[in-house]
């Protein structure tokens, strides 16, 4: 494609593309800037409600503010990956609204959204309703895998990854999931919540009251956050923290195993899962593309792989458990990759 051209699709049609991650804790909108380019926003997958103290007016916070401003009362409602029931469609659909229309998502636009492998049918149906009954997508909505949206940003700044034969691993907050593709087929797709970013944060929960000989007790919203904000395979470093203490008073605390204890208990689950269940079921059901993608790179995408340094242990640990070299990449950033590589098959798509 010529530089002309590329420039005609990013001043027309690529204007109009946009692609969408809801996920269990952040939902990720790439969109046009409106200067010919792109933006990502990545926002806490919650919402709060509360009362006008003047009208009584019911209105509605999400985000970030949500989670700090009413930490008592805050939903996420997609803990599990997906909209179960009836209240957390609602609050999804609330919550997606109030999403697009401030980032000023244009509603004449050609939406591709990330799915979740999960086996819940009913799940799925959910979360299609919630992003195609929006006010956006008005062009088109198509949904994809999320881990092959995922992977595309991993394997260059096209849609080479389309016409591929390679292996995706998605590290995410509620599953973790992995899937071959042989130009964009998918081949033998596994998912599993028994290793996932929440586990993690529960770990760490435990292991900071553990490490505090039980004077401290923190929730999983501020364990994800240490995770977040100081997780690092080789560089960590302890840090402190405050809390109030019930009867007056303060404590402060450092945390050191209790990050990275949980962290490295990750890895080493995470490998065993793709070495000992995924590439053995692969293998099996298609033994030429197994090989045909175990010697290109495998993709490492989902919160997980944000964590500096989880990667580069993913690829060794994962080598020694294989008995061979592996290679393994992530994206520039494998938190907001699923919407990014759904905003450029969109384009793609206008």
């Amino acid at each position: 494609m010529s530089d002309d051209e590329s420039t005609d699709i990013n001043d027309t049609d690529e204007s109009a593309a946009v692609g969408v991650k809801l996920g269990s804790t952040r939902t990720v909108l790439d969109v046009p800037d409106g200067r010919g380019g792109r933006e990502r926003h990545s926002v806490l997958t919650c919402l709060a409600t509360y009362e006008d103290a003047i009208t009584g007016e019911e209105k509605v916070l999400f985000g970030e503010e949500a989670a700090v401003e009413y930490p008592d009362r805050v939903r996420f409602m997609l803990r599990s990956g997906l909209p179960e029931d009836d209240d957390s469609v609602a609050d999804a659909e609330r919550f997606f609204e109030a999403v697009v229309d401030a980032h000023d998502v244009p509603e004449d636009s050609a939406v591709v959204y990330a799915v979740p492998t999960i086996d819940n049918e009913a799940g799925v149906e959910n979360l299609k309703s919630v992003i195609e009954g929006s006010s956006i997508g008005q062009v088109e909505t198509r949904s994809y895998p999320e881990s092959l949206c995922g992977a595309i940003p991993a394997y260059g700044d096209e849609l080479d990854a389309i016409d591929e034969v390679f292996v995706s691993v998605n590290l995410g907050s509620t599953t973790m999931e992995a899937c071959a593709y042989r130009r964009g087929e998918q081949l033998s797709p596994f998912s599993t919540g028994s290793v996932t970013g929440n586990e993690v944060d529960r770990r760490i929960v435990a292991a900071v009251e553990e490490e505090t000989q039980g004077r401290v007790h923190i929730d999983r919203t501020t364990a994800r956050e240490y995770k977040e904000q100081h997780g690092d395979v080789y560089d960590f470093e302890p840090f402190t923290d405050v809390v109030q203490q019930p009867g007056g008073g303060s404590h402060e605390f450092t945390v050191d195993r209790g990050v990275q204890e949980p962290i490295d208990r990750y890895i080493d689950e995470a490998v065993d899962v793709v070495a000992n269940e995924f590439l053995p079921e692969l293998a099996n059901d298609h033994m030429k593309p197994y090989q045909l993608a175990l010697g290109r790179p495998i993709a490492a995408t989902g919160g997980m792989a944000c964590i500096p340094g989880l990667t580069e242990e993913f690829e060794k640990r994962l080598s020694e458990e294989l008995d061979r070299d592996v290679e393994v990449v992530s994206p520039e950033n494998p938190a907001t990759a699923a919407a990014d590589g759904a905003a450029r098959i969109a384009a793609r798509l206008v």
